[in-house]
């Protein structure tokens, strides 16, 4: 029988009695360990799984520096994956990472990308930079409350750079990364590469760099998909070199990060919907204004729900 997913678990998926209900058995398994991580309790809601697991309080990882966690990778058919991942209830999503030998593995991970994390890098173009909001946008008042949350721990680096494509980001992020020793990397760009004619085979190839990046760092990553634009403004707009903006090509972007996401369990931020139609949130069309900015970090905080609102 082929078992080709190997899967990290340091809570009920090492319970004999939830192997047997799930796999219909003990499922080939070793000792690992996760570095970066902690764990802290979740209360769970669902009958179904309290039955099976016999408890409603159950484990997740949260990021710490310096903190491990051990449990075992379970060896597990396709048919075993499918009945871990239904099994999982909401607060979790399978993701990919690195453990302590190195190997990679799936593992449920906190289905809020940003609740669980203490150290963030975001990188990107200038709406990620906060152009044309002196506060820094919406990730400088992220990182504001991120660090006031927890000032001794948390750590926020915003490396974005105005004018920058995806092609830039991936190219220049696996150099910024080893000193920020990051346990999150946020992606915001694209738009730009839209503007250039890239087509979604070369935003999926970059992002397939950046993900392979991520994970050397031990960093979860998560993409941020493209804003509503006024394309009857975007001319105004400066730093631009040019390019000419429209939605559709925007709403490509933003489809292809969807399918790539979804096809690589991977973290998506759908940035769309907070400033559809809100042409008074633009200062030019492209770059929101500092109520725009606020506008979407309200909406970042509520996907989130992150405990550093």
């Amino acid at each position: 029988m082929s078992r080709p997913h190997a899967l990290f678990s340091f809570g009920t998926l090492l319970d004999e009695q939830v192997q047997k209900t799930l796999f219909g058995g003990p499922v080939p398994s070793a000792f690992a360990a996760l570095a970066g991580h902690t764990t802290r309790p979740i209360v769970i809601t669902d009958p179904e799984v309290i039955a099976t697991s016999g408890l409603d309080v159950h484990l997740t990882l949260e990021r710490r520096l310096g903190a491990e966690v051990e449990g075992a990778v379970l060896r597990l058919t396709d048919e075993d994956l499918a009945a871990a991942d239904a099994y999982e209830v909401d607060d979790y999503v399978r993701r990919r990472v690195r453990l302590s030998s190195g190997e990679q593995a799936w593992a449920y991970l906190d289905a809020r990308p940003l609740r669980p994390a203490a150290r963030i890098v975001v990188v990107g173009d200038s709406i990620a930079y906060g152009r044309c909001d002196p506060a820094g946008g919406w990730t400088g008042r992220l990182a504001a409350a991120h660090i006031a949350a927890d000032e001794a721990d948390h750590r926020f680096f915003n490396l974005a750079v105005p004018g920058a494509t995806l092609a830039d980001v991936a190219e220049q992020t696996p150099a910024l990364l080893a000193a920020r020793r990051p346990d999150t990397l946020v992606v915001a760009a694209g738009i730009n590469d839209s503007a250039l004619g890239a087509r979604p085979a070369d935003l999926a190839a970059r992002l397939d760099a950046l993900a392979a990046t991520a994970l050397a760092h031990d960093a979860r990553l998560v993409v941020v998909g493209p804003l509503w634009l006024d394309e009857t403004r975007t001319e105004d707009a400066e730093d631009t070199g040019g390019l000419r903006f429209t939605r559709v090509q925007a709403l490509e972007v933003r489809e292809a990060y969807r399918a790539w996401c979804a096809a690589h369990h991977v973290d998506l931020l759908d940035l769309w919907a907070p400033l559809e139609g809100r042409a008074d949130l633009f200062a030019d069309g492209l770059h929101p204004t500092a109520e725009g900015h606020e506008e979407i970090h309200r909406y970042v905080v509520a996907l989130s729900k992150c405990t550093t609102h």
